[in-house]
């Protein structure tokens, strides 16, 4: 089920707590009892939520001082363009490049081309204590929480014995050093955080402790906590350096497994930390981009078709769009804040299959801009890619990404890895698995797709999409 958004100001998109808590011990309720099991059965529980999305509560009381801010907000661009237009800020590249040049110690690559964007938790946050009084109160006083979704529904499930997060969540937020695997001090310090606001954070496959037993009749272990995009990476058994996993959901996710090397590089791609299982600690590339399913979603809504499920046979009914581009924009852009979706293009001749087949093609023109910067930056061989999500069952995406990638790219016969991740980190920490072996043989793969056609045949139409979205940036 989807928490239905809130948006009380323009560029604000909110969740309200308490119905996303509703929902959330709705749906386990609803899975255990279409399992036909009992809740005394659950051997433990993986809690797999989606990352950018934060709340901050009064550590004594528990209530929140404001409803969910999700990673869609754009409520901090303002503080956004204010600091990657601050002199502070470019003294610190200077300083850090400086610094990367005379020890060549990666750790020192990201500050050096630093800039900070309305998706990332870290200038949100700093809006939180800007804006909102009771919550910079309360820091003060060393009685404020913030948490991820993961964190605050650990907080609740355990009705507040436990609170803490792990190392995927934690290293998503921007505000955790991944290279020293703790809290970011200086970029705290720079952006006014108190250091006392964040969890502790433990391991992935871990147990964070048992739910209240009144919440579900019984006490469950919770023996996994794990961000979204590293758990459906562990969900397709990535498990290897230079596995690649692609989910195209909301937004669209390309995470590289680069194993026990964390590789920072400037531009579209920047480093994870995918799991943390006992010594083992598993590290990630990643890039993204906006408006996947989202884009789908709403032409769904002003019903430019009906059914989602014919929309791969309304762009293959066509040779092409006619010239028609659709630019992405619906939500919020890391490179351009201010950037609306838009067709362009648009024919009286323009029917309703062009328009998808436009929608479709912009998916696959990112995936292919984000696969080439990848194989530039990321000095691994890649091996298996692996798709997931609702739109990988898009067949037209799917053939039009591999074409232009020329590449195979496997579908599992489940499109939702992310619930699956979750589900195997808890079984190995409960002792369900024993090792990752067990899981490899469990996978099951539904398609393969396979290139093809050249990739150049793409090109006058992939050249004119490119020109279309130089001339929408700032709109």
């Amino acid at each position: 089920k989807q928490v239905e958004s809130l948006y009380p100001h323009p560029g604000w998109v909110e969740l309200d707590p308490e119905v996303l808590w509703s929902q959330f011990i709705g749906v386990i309720k609803e899975a255990v009892q279409a399992a036909g099991l009992h809740m005394r059965q659950i051997a433990g529980l993986g809690i797999s939520t989606q990352r950018g999305t934060f709340i901050t509560w009064h550590k004594r009381t528990g209530r929140p001082f404001h409803n969910f801010i999700s990673w869609q907000d754009v409520r901090s661009a303002e503080l956004v363009n204010s600091w990657n237009r601050s002199l502070l800020l470019k003294v610190i590249h200077v300083i850090f490049t400086v610094l990367h040049f005379l020890t060549g110690n990666d750790r020192f690559l990201a500050p050096s081309f630093l800039t900070f964007s309305t998706h990332q938790t870290s200038v949100k946050l700093s809006w939180v204590f800007k804006n909102i009084h009771e919550a910079e109160e309360a820091a003060k006083k060393n009685n404020c929480c913030f948490g991820t979704l993961d964190t605050w529904l650990l907080y609740r499930l355990t009705k507040g014995s436990v609170y803490a997060t792990d190392y995927s969540n934690a290293s998503s937020t921007g505000v955790f050093e991944p290279f020293t695997k703790c809290w970011n001090p200086t970029l705290c310090s720079l952006l006014s955080i108190p250091m006392s606001v964040y969890p502790p954070v433990k391991d992935t496959s871990f147990n964070f402790g048992s739910t209240d037993s009144e919440i579900f009749g019984v006490p469950i272990p919770i023996m996994a906590v794990v961000a979204d995009q590293q758990s459906a990476m562990f969900g397709e058994c990535c498990f290897h350096p230079g596995d690649v996993k692609l989910t195209m959901g909301t937004g669209g996710f390309w995470n590289v497994n680069t194993g026990e090397h964390l590789f920072a590089s400037r531009g579209s791609l920047y480093p994870l930390i995918g799991w943390k299982i006992g010594e083992e600690v598993v590290y990630l590339t990643e890039g993204s981009i906006s408006d996947v399913g989202t884009a789908i979603k709403w032409a769904l809504d002003v019903e430019i078709f009906t059914n989602v499920d014919e929309t791969a046979e309304m762009a293959q009914s066509i040779a092409d769009s006619q010239g028609v581009c659709f630019i992405p924009g619906l939500q919020v852009s890391g490179d351009d804040p201010y950037l609306c979706a838009s067709f362009m293009g648009l024919k009286p001749s323009t029917n309703r299959n062009h328009l998808v087949r436009a929608i479709l093609e912009s998916i696959a023109f990112r995936n292919k801009l984000l696969y080439d910067i990848i194989v530039k930056k990321v000095h691994i061989p890649l091996r298996t890619i692996r798709a997931d999500g609702g739109v990988s069952n898009n067949s037209f995406v799917m053939q039009m990404t591999s074409d232009l990638i020329n590449k195979k790219i496997e579908k599992p016969a489940n499109a939702d890895m992310s619930s699956l991740g979750a589900a195997f980190l808890a079984g190995l920490a409960s002792g369900f698995w024993t090792d990752k072996k067990q899981l490899k043989k469990l996978r099951r793969i539904e398609a393969v797709f396979e290139p093809q056609k050249d990739s150049e045949e793409y090109r006058p139409a992939m050249d004119a999409w490119l020109q279309a979205r130089k001339h929408s940036l700032q709109w």
